[in-house]
């Protein structure tokens, strides 16, 4: 047996649960609740049909301040022969929604009349005057609301299974309705168990880990129209848990068992759905997410179905995507939404193993006329990819994902207008990116960046796939800043090198620097563990030019070859105790609480291709490099020297 029970298809997956559902017979509504017609009725769903019970208007309204009149009684009114009708009988005075007079089949608007008292002068309150001059005909039925106008009694106002819009709650008033009849909104409880896990507030020791996971599960289940109901954490105790879940059997609808779905020697999920009911799925051919449960619990006289929601948060979010949102959507009547989509280029190559559907959020831009989609992170921990996913691209099962620059369907979690106003950056990092971020969004700007060292920038850039790249590539015969390399990259495109600063390089080392390290020969002392950027990246150079400039041999320095993509990842390295010193810049270093000995400095630049720096969606980006308090942020920041920034060097083909 392998380490999952069967590691099945999704599509069988389903299957057994909605067979399992069927038969239990909770495969529909749930229940039918009537509440209160007030705005507290926002968001719920019809479970029955709306039928007008009156008609709207229920009679002939006037629909604006004036005189009814009868029609033929205006006939031949005109601007030289005007017609005056003393107010009696057939004139009289309405208000907007008034009810028209018996008699009346037409209302005239106070501005197209002439109040006028009983000497033909104008009429002191034009609300009740003696008579009224009138300088043209009035049609039938004019400026009047006729009955059933807007809803005839017993037509269909609403369908059952409907979501109420705030019009909506309106328009039921409107038809004599005061209460509602909507689904019950299905009650799920939320399990969370680890005998490593601490509540949020409390400060983690190591080992532990905050429990988020049911956080997040309750607002997605509320989000979708459930009842969320986080449990206290429960350890890992087989006796313990099962009891816990037979308690939320009791009174909710559904369970998330979070974390204990793997085949460890505390992972006790699955033997606990075996106990009290029947165990149906443990294990899914989906990536990330694999140690999936489906069960049906059969307690307290009840069925309810169970998910063992796999810990990993990008795991345990995308469970909730695929099998909590659509069960929630049936048992309230409607059906998932249908995410919208659209066609992008990826901006790298995409492996994805043969036998899974393999989802995998991307961030996602329009560079010139092309959409490009940046695959994130796929760790099933990286809980960031969920916060800086603009989309979802799922690659079906048989394939093994897609060569860089290949066209991709999209399924959009950020609306499309967001998208427009997103510039696209890829290349090297720098703190001042984010920061940038923060004014950028000030400007109704977004800025998506994505971290591939200098070179992997340039490329991005050659190939359309971004609008700007971070850079700091040293050349070392001319001892220049980024020039050279955009020539050797970029010989057809005229670009605009736009300075973001100057900055310290330097070794980012423990608080104290306990192992004494003062300088790049200190790299090759027994004892002391590197930790290096990725191949391509600015500083990765610069550290390669000053170790042949000092001919010091990179193959004697204990871990060079383990690569970091950041500036902050090399500091959360050292920070750990993974290594004892790496090449970064201060702010790294100071985030961290970390030491710096400084080494190097050097020039950051955008490179900016002139048809994208011209544009109006960089625009507010080069209104950023000129603002005092952005250029006063930058500065307060260790190790840099703004007094260059947004200097503009145009690079010609």
């Amino acid at each position: 047996m392998g380490v999952y029970l069967r590691d099945i298809p999704l599509d069988e997956a389903k299957q057994r649960f909605e067979a399992a559902l069927a038969e239990a017979r909770l495969n529909g509504v749930l229940g039918v609740e009537h509440i209160p017609l007030d705005e507290h009725a926002l968001g719920r769903v019809l479970a029955e049909p709306i039928w007008a019970r009156i008609s709207s208007p229920h009679y002939h309204a006037s629909a604006m301040d004036g005189f009814a009149v009868r029609a033929a009684d205006t006939e031949g009114a005109s601007p030289t022969a005007p017609r005056t009708l003393l107010l009696g009988d057939h004139v009289a005075w309405v208000d907007t929604g008034d009810p028209l007079p018996d008699w009346a089949d037409a209302v005239i608007a106070i501005e197209n009349t002439e109040p006028l008292d009983a000497q033909g002068n104008p009429a002191p309150d034009p609300r009740r005057p003696h008579a009224i001059r009138i300088r043209a005909a009035a049609r039938p039925w004019q400026a009047v609301r006729p009955m059933g106008e807007d809803i005839v009694a017993t037509e269909l106002v609403l369908p059952a299974g409907h979501t109420l819009r705030p019009a909506d709650l309106g328009a039921i008033a409107a038809c004599g309705h005061s209460t509602v009849p909507v689904a019950r909104k299905p009650r799920v409880a939320i399990l969370p168990t680890g005998s490593e896990l601490v509540p949020i507030g409390h400060a983690p020791k190591r080992g532990d880990i905050i429990e988020f996971n049911s956080v997040v599960l309750a607002a997605q289940v509320k989000q979708w129209g459930g009842e969320p109901t986080r449990f206290p954490i429960t350890p890992d105790d087989l006796e313990q848990i099962t009891a816990r879940v037979r308690e939320a059997a009791r009174d909710h609808d559904l369970v998330l068992l979070n974390a204990g779905s793997s085949a460890g020697s505390e992972d006790y999920s699955a033997r606990v759905v075996q106990q009290l009911g029947d165990l149906l799925v443990h294990g899914i051919a989906v990536r990330p997410g694999h140690p999936v449960i489906l069960g049906m619990l059969h307690v307290h006289g009840r069925h309810v179905p169970i998910i063992g929601v796999p810990g990993y948060p990008v795991s345990a979010a995308l469970t909730g995507e695929i099998f909590v949102q659509p069960l929630l959507a049936r048992w309230l009547g409607t059906s998932a939404p249908e995410p919208p989509t659209l066609k992008a280029h990826l901006t790298r190559k995409l492996a994805s193993p043969a036998g899974d559907d393999d989802y995998v959020r991307v961030t996602l831009g329009k560079v010139g006329e092309r959409w490009v989609a940046a695959p994130l992170s796929r760790g099933a921990g990286v809980i960031t990819s969920l916060v800086r996913a603009d989309g979802i691209l799922i690659v079906p099962r048989g394939l093994q994902g897609y060569e860089a620059d290949a066209e991709v369907n999209v399924q959009l979690y950020t609306p499309l207008a967001a998208l427009e106003r997103t510039i696209v950056a890829i290349g090297s990092h720098d703190v001042l990116l984010d920061l940038l971020a923060q004014h950028l969004a000030r400007r109704n700007r977004r800025l998506s960046s994505a971290n591939v060292g200098s070179i992997g920038g340039l490329v991005a850039l050659k190939q359309r796939h971004a609008h700007l790249a971070g850079c700091h590539l040293l050349d070392p015969e001319s001892g220049e800043y980024n020039v050279a390399y955009v020539r050797r990259y970029l010989p057809d495109t005229e670009v605009a090198l736009v300075t973001l600063a100057h900055r310290e390089q330097g070794l980012i080392v423990a608080r104290g620097n306990p192992k004494g390290i003062h300088g790049l020969t200190d790299l090759l002392r027994s004892g002391v563990r590197f930790v290096n950027r990725q191949r391509g990246s600015g500083t990765r150079i610069l550290l390669d030019y000053a170790l042949q400039q000092h001919n010091l041999d990179s193959a004697q320095i204990a871990g060079y070859d383990r690569e970091e993509y950041t500036h902050l990842a090399v500091a959360a390295a050292v920070a750990s105790g993974r290594a004892d010193c790496g090449l970064g810049i201060p702010a790294a270093a100071q985030a961290l609480g970390l030491d710096f000995v400084p080494l190097f400095q050097e020039r950051y630049d955008l490179v900016i291709p002139r048809a994208f720096a011209e544009s109006a969606l960089l625009a507010p980006l080069f209104d950023v490099l000129h603002d005092a308090a952005f250029r006063a942020q930058a500065a307060a920041l260790p190790g840099y020297d703004v007094r260059a920034m947004g200097t503009v060097q145009l690079l010609h083909p």
